[in-house]
């Protein structure tokens, strides 16, 4: 198979002043990323998003609300030994959801992530692991928080 990125989604939830929640990774402490993961066969983007935020953070419809798809997708290739014989990194389509609440509480999975807390844009970006920055610049880089 030719190597190629693996399609995924990613969930952005923004309260409604401007902090997005954010989860720290069980396997690299002191990083922070928002919830992601790839899509699987036969499910749509949407789908995947909401099994994501759900399996990642336990959160639903009954917490937060869709409020924007954009189109485009951004796309980051893994680090060397990360990659395998077919896949070199991640295409992701992001969503943006705003809690029902501001008071909404997660459950990190303790698998993937461990903690969660709001940060604004500009801190999450800073503590989310190199290789995947410049996604998060690109589609987070405007927002104020």
């Amino acid at each position: 198979m030719k190597p190629h990125f693996r399609a995924g989604v990613v969930a952005v939830v923004r309260r409604s002043d401007g902090q997005l929640l954010a989860f720290e990774r069980a396997d690299a402490p002191g990083s922070w990323q928002l919830p992601q993961g790839g899509i699987n066969s036969g499910e749509s983007p949407e789908q995947a998003v909401w099994r994501e935020l759900c399996e990642e953070t336990g959160l639903t419809d009954r917490e937060v609300r869709l409020v924007e798809q954009p189109p485009h997708w951004t796309i980051y290739e893994w680090p060397q030994d990360m990659r395998s014989s077919d896949r070199i990194g991640q295409a992701h389509r992001w969503f943006f959801f705003e809690p029902i609440d501001d008071d909404v509480v997660p459950q990190p999975d303790g698998r993937e992530f461990v903690a969660w807390r709001w940060m604004r844009a500009t801190d999450l970006i800073d503590g989310v692991v190199a290789f995947r920055r410049g996604p998060y610049v690109q589609v987070l880089g405007s927002i104020d928080g």
